[in-house]
């Protein structure tokens, strides 16, 4: 049996190293995507144009307009003259943000009392303007703190210190890269099963596999094959690229992160195999897969968190095989949890993937008789 299997799975193979444009698709867009995904995509905000309107003119206000330039996170644009010019700024989007400094503020620093610093900022992008008053709200803090500590001030009541477990910088990139190993081990493997059993309708050789002493469970392990050691690669690839390339730390062991990737292949594998029988065609196979990955990234937690979507909704991703292994990559990646703490989102991928598969096989004895 297993000869017929390894037989069917070389052929695959062939079949799909042989087409220049199967072999541009497995290698060359997983490769750009991660540099795409991990060069743009990212939640953090540098370069922020700002403008001033300095009324004060005071050394105070300038060492809190240095702390600001002197920031990676801002770019001072040209300073305003009048208050009048504000709104125009905004407007214009020539400033994202504009920091307004009240005409005593130094006075009143001096004499220990509130100083007046107003932050403007455009709220148009709600996200980005979020992230960049929180820049602000920081630079601001210390400065605070620099100033009483310098002029022998009062100490505040209370002084709040932050520390980030397992991403202290907060760098998104920690963040976001993890998720792009699920991302692309899914768009491979959907692509390569997926389209493997319409090729051979389309082509016509799939009714010269109903002649072969091949049982529909043997054509359907050596084509789920291909499939999987394709993702094991990409994965491995997408792995030693995050950790030597974009220095994200993997804390976890090998073994746990190797199980998850196992686990969610077989679920995308089955996944691949079930549209695949039910497409009479390579269109509809394509069109099959966009309508899976489509609803699957959005649903994975990749770019939203899961608890903040409807519980409608929340409950729909119960059956997104990528759910689960966002939480095992980011979990291993920067947590560095154990294969125990892991075992919840484990036998979801292994039913996932069993089920998929099964059904994926009553699909082909069905088309096959």
């Amino acid at each position: 049996m297993w000869q017929r299997i390894i037989a069917l799975s070389i052929k695959e193979f062939q079949a799909l190293l042989r087409d220049p444009r199967s072999r541009f698709v497995i290698i060359i867009p997983p490769l750009l995507q991660l540099l795409v995904f991990s060069f743009a995509a990212t939640f953090d905000l540098n370069h922020v144009p700002l403008a001033v309107y300095n009324q004060d003119g005071s050394q105070a206000a300038q060492a809190l307009i240095a702390r600001f330039t002197g920031s990676q996170h801002f770019t001072l644009t040209a300073p305003i003259e009048r208050e009048a010019d504000i709104p125009q700024r905004i407007n214009e989007q020539d400033a994202l943000m504009v920091l307004n400094i009240g005409p005593r503020f130094e006075h009143h620093l001096l004499v220990d009392r509130p100083a007046s610093v107003q932050i403007i900022i455009d709220g148009r992008n709600s996200n980005t303007a979020a992230i960049a008053l929180g820049y602000a709200s920081t630079i601001v803090q210390d400065f605070n703190t620099d100033w009483q500590q310098d002029h022998g001030l009062p100490a505040l009541p209370s002084v709040m210190q932050t520390r980030a477990w397992f991403n202290p910088n907060l760098e998104s990139r920690w963040f976001i890269i993890p998720g792009i190993v699920g991302l692309l081990m899914l768009v491979v493997v959907m692509v390569v099963t997926a389209l493997s059993v319409a090729r051979e309708r389309e082509q016509g050789t799939f009714d010269q596999l109903l002649v072969t002493p091949l049982r529909p469970f043997e054509i359907l392990v050596a084509k789920a094959i291909p499939g999987m050691v394709i993702g094991l690669l990409e994965a491995t690839a997408i792995i030693l690229l995050a950790v030597t390339v974009f220095a994200v730390p993997l804390h976890g062991s090998l073994l746990t992160l190797y199980t998850g990737i196992a686990l969610f292949l077989l679920s995308a594998t089955g996944v691949g195999l079930m549209i695949s029988a039910l497409s009479a065609t390579l269109q509809q196979a394509v069109l099959g897969v966009f309508l899976f990955l489509v609803p699957a990234v959005i649903l994975s937690g990749f770019a939203t968190p899961i608890a903040n979507m409807p519980p409608l909704v929340q409950d729909l991703t119960l059956i997104n095989p990528l759910r689960y292994f966002m939480v095992i990559l980011r979990s291993v990646f920067l947590e560095g949890s154990s294969f125990d703490g892991l075992i919840d989102q484990f036998w979801p991928l292994g039913v996932i993937g069993l089920s998929t598969l099964a059904f994926a096989g009553w699909l082909f004895r069905n088309r096959m008789h």
